[in-house]
């Protein structure tokens, strides 16, 4: 694992959800100290934490929020403080291994401190540095306070913390209310005020509330700081039923908050009471659009665009391809995609392939293992169509699977096999698939791969070294019109365009909305726009675009439209009568569209282009 901010400076960070609630979920009695099951149920303990990181979390939280000896002490467990909480960061580290970080719980002392109580502020601050010492000596990354609710409490723990092991990065969570005020009543500026004073890598807001007070009084703290911040609900507010205590909120609506939360400047986000695996799961999800970390950069001059091996002549944009012609004309061009099949016989995609040629399409667009899953080769699909059937594809390349040398070698063996066009693309995380323990390698994103690319059509390999005869890859990359942020991915953009993307093609749009601020964005970025059409099958399809696919919004006037569908049929012409309107209404202003074959069903696509 890298260290724990480096990735706070470089991506969204998702930890895991409740702890104690869930082993409520699997059965363990209210009325028992849950933390002690880290001696006792070791096993259950580390299954929750498992289920955890399959579901996608970059962090599982110890299981110890109250393993401090005053909230241990009814259970008659004071003299367990130790046992427990090194137990507790043994369970989870063991678990996480070297695929998430371990952050050490530490929850409020549970009784009151002066001048209220007869507990002093130091005897506090010992009873959280015997805690936290235990923590660290089992092995965590990082040391998370949680569901506080007086600013004075969560000083103190600072300060053990301080003491204990003060370069361990911190997180500080307080406990608001719906008025947007802490649960003491006390304002959020004099939470903000207080860690100021500690060099807290991350503050924020747990428990408590559901989403939406959280989002509003994450919005109020953003105005606060220029902390990373972290925002961690319950699952909405819990209800008794049949005996149990149920918190109602799905997990797809708890997704839909971790965009949100994301979109207004979170950092960390995750779940707490309430939530469980298939909260994260879907929040996971929701986030696949936060691009993968970088691990390699692929270093360049200024004027790497331009610069080519001595005595080689780069190719001009209009020799590369029939489709770089076209798109270098102005020439509208249409694109289909196909997915390769999953087994050895390509047959049927190939006639497939046949039917949409003769009907005049201008290329064949293969996904490189979409949603990261297991299908015969890209190219291998991509050489058989071209030479059995005579189109241009476009060969999704990802950087998921292969590191910057296979890259290279890849890409070399795809031009020598007649493969001119290249979508550059960073891939989906294994988490999305069928594999989600799979490694991925992700040397570089589509900004590198792109930067790669330029390079061999100079004549140059890598780190600079002549190649012989060049490549005359047609580059084009994915853009997002609906991306959580949409400044960060018109930024990328930009960066995309300097390392020599000479065309775009778009996420699915639904929304034209949505594509017209796009477009008013970019207007000053002189390459093509291809549109991306997704003709929607049924209703269940469209809550799966609009809920899962980034960037993917389908108008509610859509989704009542597949609702109102009562059979497939029925689905399968409304969603076709849907794409082919916007369709019509995009063909004028874009470049081009791509057109996907909704389950296969190419005659999908005769009817959009008919």
């Amino acid at each position: 694992m890298s260290d724990f901010r480096e990735r706070l400076s470089e991506n969204v960070v998702l930890f895991d959800g409740g702890t104690g609630t869930y082993l409520y979920e699997k059965g363990v009695f209210i009325n028992k100290c849950f933390d002690e099951l880290n001696l006792h149920n070791p096993d259950l303990v580390a299954e929750v934490h498992r289920e955890y990181l399959d579901a996608g979390a970059d962090v599982v939280e110890t299981n110890t929020f109250g393993a401090n000896s005053f909230k241990l002490a009814p259970h008659g467990l004071a003299d367990k403080v130790k046992d427990i909480n090194l137990s507790g960061a043994k369970l989870a580290r063991s678990a996480a291994g070297d695929r998430a970080f371990v952050a050490g719980a530490v929850g409020p002392l549970g009784i009151q401190i002066e001048p209220l109580g007869r507990v002093s502020l130091d005897e506090a601050k010992d009873a959280f540095k015997e805690q936290i010492s235990a923590l660290v000596e089992g092995g965590v990354d990082i040391i998370v306070f949680e569901t506080f609710l007086l600013v004075k409490e969560l000083v103190q723990a600072l300060r053990a913390v301080k003491e204990v092991a003060p370069d361990i990065p911190t997180v500080a969570q307080i406990s608001t209310n719906e008025e947007g005020t802490l649960l003491s009543g006390a304002p959020i500026e004099r939470f903000v005020e207080a860690t100021n004073d500690f060099n807290v890598d991350v503050i924020g807001f747990n428990c408590s509330v559901g989403p939406k007070a959280m989002l509003d009084a994450l919005e109020k703290l953003k105005g606060l700081t220029t902390q990373r911040v972290s925002v961690q609900p319950n699952a909405g507010y819990p209800q008794s039923i049949g005996g149990r205590n149920i918190y109602m909120a799905s997990p797809e609506y708890i997704a839909e908050y971790a965009k949100r939360f994301v979109q207004t400047g979170a950092a960390v986000v995750g779940g707490c009471c309430g939530t469980n695996p298939t909260h994260i799961r879907a929040s996971r999800r929701a986030l696949q659009a936060i691009s993968p970390q970088r691990r390699f950069e692929i270093k360049t001059e200024s004027d790497a665009s331009t610069k080519t091996a001595p005595d080689v002549r780069a190719y001009e944009k209009s020799e590369k391809s029939r489709l770089a012609n076209k798109l270098v004309r102005g020439d509208f061009v249409r694109l289909v995609e196909l997915v390769s099949p999953r087994g050895v016989s390509a047959t049927k995609t190939i006639e497939k392939a046949k039917k949409l040629f003769y009907f005049g399409v201008d290329g064949i667009n293969i996904p490189d293992g979409p949603r990261a899953s297991a299908r015969m080769s890209a190219a291998a699909l991509a050489v058989l169509i071209q030479r059995d059937v005579g189109v241009e594809t476009v060969l999704h390349f990802a950087c998921r699977d292969r590191n910057v040398i296979g890259m290279q070698s890849d890409l070399l063996g795809a031009w020598a096999l007649g493969i001119r066009n290249i979508l550059a693309v960073t891939g989906d995380p294994p988490k999305l698939g069928n594999y989600p323990d799979a490694t991925a390698v992700f040397d570089v994103d589509s900004i590198g791969l792109t930067n790669l690319l330029t390079r061999l059509n100079n004549g140059l390999d890598i780190a600079s070294n002549p190649i012989g005869d060049p490549t005359g890859f047609s580059i084009g990359v994915g853009v997002n019109p609906g991306a959580i942020n949409l400044d960060e991915e018109i930024r990328r953009l930009d960066w995309k365009i300097e390392a020599g993307a000479e065309y775009m093609i778009t996420q699915p749009v639904f929304d034209l909305r949505i594509l017209e601020n796009f477009v008013r964005r970019i207007e000053h970025m002189r390459i093509p726009l291809v549109c991306g059409i997704w003709p929607l099958v049924s209703y269940r399809n469209a809550e799966f675009m609009n809920n899962e696919v980034p960037g993917a919004s389908v108008p509610s006037e859509i989704m009542d439209r597949m609702r109102k569908a009562n059979t497939k049929e029925e689905g399968f012409r409304e969603g076709v009568a849907i794409a082919k309107e916007t369709y019509d209404r995009v063909k004028t202003e874009v470049a081009g569209v791509q057109a996907a074959a909704p389950l296969g069903k190419i005659e999908a696509i005769t009817e959009l282009f008919g």
